[in-house]
């Protein structure tokens, strides 16, 4: 292929997926997906490797995307799908973690032969069972589990299927219009990619797929080769369920492969903070992307040089049947320990810890809902809220910013008028981030009501409660984070960070989302830094 040929192809690539994520994200029916982004998108080659992914979405859902098509394939070969023909699963294993998130395969034909396949990911507000949430004892307790089978076959529906899943969510609506919509998404995807193929006079993506796949990895292999042998170890303590958990991670940096041995790490939880092992992969791996070969493309070929391990039947490596519903509130603290790591790799690009767990509770008519109370009514909603970022090198953190999910934060006005609930106050938290000549961002103070004072429910999945955000560098480390509701007359009774708790009736939820850790010492942080936090109210001390 000519060069001019490879890089339209390759632009035309980057920008079919963004449109495959913009559809996704304009036709759900879940706020999370639709306001949060909430979601993946990508397109693979004949044999199910990612060429190319969105943007728009989570390292959590991509990242574990970019082995899953590998494994629908192993059930369903190429040879034995039709056109028209959709694959659906929400194993925990086969897909990106838990049983909210739903995968959807779809492949590609061209002169009825398949020429690659679309992907895409998106959490589904409920699934049944306990509601997304880590106080399941297992997978089953957790909601239903879809194997990977057809939503489609043909371009027909799956209407057995469709109705299993209807027949078992609190919301069949929202779970419906989510499944079609990832349907939608794939399909213009595939639409936008005959197009390019035709515009540039291809018959399929195996040349240009292997021009980008071989380019991305030789790239990543020269930056890995440039930092030289490493052999470092880092660990951090995090809240857990209900004791504190254990990350451990070695990296070894050799011969443009970086190794990440998770040994060491917490023995697997009786609770749902499990990570299957994809989901560990996942952020671990988007630890190293966010500081080596960070401008190299995202795929297949750039992933291969990360090699990730993990004890069997740990924390970190769950198996079936394990509850791993709020995988993310450990998942996510993955790229602060690789990223520790790197610290003493590359000690002038590395930032601080930071909140890096999101706060998305699930919020759930109480007692009241079940005596057909119209005014109260049901309701499930899973609205996203962020704490602060560690400082940076020569930066401070980003207040109240999801790192490293990318998930954003939901607008009150939708979280309203979706369900019946008040957002009485949202704001920073003032003096969280932690100090330093670098501050860490600020997180978030969150107070929450119901519109007719009944009580509701509210699932947690919080952490950086106990241990918070640490500093380096003489920095102080970030606010923990509190939850607690406060009665009218005044009382206030605090919560733990993960667990189900009703709000009575008349109390008001308040969520303080954590800090992220501070750089240097605070005698070092410029004047006009300090004056202009205390103008803005981030700090009063």
């Amino acid at each position: 292929m000519k060069e001019l040929q490879v890089q339209l192809a390759w632009n035309r690539l980057l920008a079919i997926v963004e449109e495959q994520a913009q559809v996704l994200m304009r036709t759900a029916f879940s706020t999370v997906v639709r306001e949060a982004g909430d979601l993946s998108a990508g397109v693979f080659d004949v044999r199910g490797e990612m060429l190319a992914q969105a943007v728009t979405g989570t390292p959590g859902h991509v990242n574990s995307m970019a082995e899953a098509v590998k494994k629908f394939l192993a059930k369903y070969p190429a040879s034995k799908l039709k056109p028209g023909d959709v694959l659906l699963t929400n194993d925990p294993w086969d897909g990106t973690g838990h049983l909210n998130d739903f995968t959807v395969v779809t492949p590609v034909f061209l002169s009825s032969e398949i020429i690659g396949f679309f992907a895409s990911t998106s959490h589904i507000a409920d699934v049944g069972g306990r509601g997304f949430g880590p106080d399941a004892n297992d997978l089953f307790e957790e909601g239903l589990r879809v194997p990977i089978s057809y939503l489609l076959q043909k371009g027909e529906p799956n209407q057995t299927l469709m109705d299993l899943i209807k027949a078992n969510v609190r919301d069949p609506l929202v779970a419906e219009g989510d499944l079609y919509s990832l349907i939608a998404c794939n399909e213009t995807g595939s639409i936008e990619l005959l197009e390019m193929l035709n515009d540039l006079d291809l018959r399929d993506l195996e040349e240009i797929g292997r021009i980008i796949l071989d380019r991305s990895k030789n790239a990543m292999r020269e930056e890995i080769n440039r930092l030289g042998f490493h052999d470092v170890q880092y660990e951090m303590i995090v809240d857990g369920y209900d004791e504190p958990v254990h990350i451990c991670c070695r990296m070894v940096i050799d011969q443009g492969v970086v190794d990440l041995d998770f040994g060491g790490s917490s023995p697997a939880s009786p609770k749902g903070i499990n990570v299957p092992f994809p989901y560990t992969v996942a952020y671990a791996s988007f630890g190293v992307r966010c500081l080596i070969g960070n401008e190299i493309p995202n795929n297949s070929g750039s992933l291969a040089l990360i090699r990730v391990s993990a004890p069997e039947a740990s924390l970190l490596n769950a198996k079936f049947p394990r509850a791993v519903s709020a995988r993310h509130s450990i998942g996510q603290m993955l790229p602060d320990v690789v990223i520790g790591c790197l610290h003493q790799v590359m000690p002038d690009r590395v930032p601080c810890e930071g909140a890096s767990c999101i706060w998305n509770p699930v919020f759930m008519n109480g007692i009241e809902a079940e005596t057909d109370n119209l005014k109260v009514g049901r309701f499930v909603i899973n609205p996203i809220f962020n704490g602060g970022t560690g400082a940076r090198p020569h930066k401070d953190g980003m207040s109240t910013t999801a790192f490293p999910s990318g998930v954003r934060t939901t607008s009150t006005e939708v979280n309203e008028a979706t369900s019946p609930l008040i957002f009485w106050r949202k704001e920073y938290r003032p003096n969280s981030g932690g100090k330093g000549e670098f501050r860490g961002g600020l997180g978030q103070t969150i107070e929450i009501s119901h519109r007719y004072g009944s009580d509701f429910v509210v699932s947690k999945m919080f952490d950086r409660i106990i241990h918070p955000a640490r500093g380096r560098d003489g920095g102080d480390a970030g606010k923990p984070g509190r939850v607690a509701y406060v009665s009218q007359e005044g009382d206030v009774t605090e919560l733990p960070g993960k667990g189900r708790d009703v709000i009575p009736a008349g109390c008001r939820l308040v969520m303080e989302t954590p800090g992220g850790g501070g750089l240097g010492s605070l005698e070092s942080r410029a004047q006009a830094l300090l004056d202009s936090d205390k103008a803005n109210g981030l700090v009063d001390d």
